[in-house]
């Protein structure tokens, strides 16, 4: 599952749980595993990705405390930044970002802070601290992953994550990529330029902000244009 996320104003503090507790706890197949590709964003705007407690226990007496400043790992973003958010990270998108995000097909959330906001009627979002701390990695840990970039004719394609539940790659074409053949249905989104999309005898326009599918099922295309691309694939059956 792809969506764009464009955020006025600071998103709520959250985590998702892995699959297991989803199965366990929630009678659900799946967790939430998601990466964020940055699209743009305003001059210093921030994530919150991860958190500064040095183990469980620190963890629990910080939220209980609401020691949010010291707790909350933030991070400066810019455009063309990508976050691998495995389940167990405690995250958030801060105002001014237009996020890309691709997940596991599944929206388990458990909200940890809201910043204390009050709606219309005076009253706080539901929180979930004790799912979200049984669910929280602790320490956090920055998730290790390996970035890998091919040259075919007319298209650069840059690996951003290979994993268990998805991949996703950067592609940019130059006036015109070499014939290719999904293997697999992907989810395109163009992020950047303008061109056409050719299969077989139809051609197809695209710009900035169009999404399509290329389902298996198609033989073969072809990518006109200048143009860059996310694209994402499941990997689960």
């Amino acid at each position: 599952m792809t969506k764009l996320l464009d955020s006025k104003k600071d998103l709520s503090v959250q985590v998702h749980p892995n699959d297991s507790f989803a199965r366990e706890v929630e009678g659900e197949n799946y967790g939430k595993t998601e990466c964020w590709y940055v699209v743009d964003c305003e001059e210093d705007a921030e994530i919150i990705f991860g958190h500064h407690a040095a183990d469980k226990e620190e963890l629990i007496h910080m939220v209980n405390s609401g020691d949010w400043d010291n707790l909350l790992r933030k991070i400066k973003v810019t455009p063309g930044d990508f976050f691998y958010v495995p389940s167990g990270t405690i995250h958030a998108i801060g105002a001014g970002i237009q996020i890309l995000e691709t997940q596991q097909s599944s929206d388990i959330t458990y909200r940890v802070y809201d910043y204390d906001r009050v709606d219309a009627e005076g009253q706080q979002r539901e929180l979930h601290l004790e799912k979200s701390l049984d669910v929280t990695n602790a320490p956090h840990h920055d998730p290790a992953f390996t970035k890998s970039r091919k040259t075919k004719e007319g298209l650069v394609e840059e690996t951003l994550i290979e994993e268990d539940y998805f991949s996703v790659y950067k592609w940019q074409v130059t006036d015109r990529s070499e014939e290719l053949s999904p293997s697999t249905y992907l989810l395109v989104s163009t992020i950047e330029g303008e061109g056409k999309l050719t299969i077989e005898d139809q051609s197809y326009s695209f710009k900035k902000g169009d999404h399509f599918i290329l389902p298996s099922t198609i033989h073969s295309y072809t990518l006109h244009g200048n143009a860059t691309f996310i694209v994402s694939k499941s990997n689960q059956n």
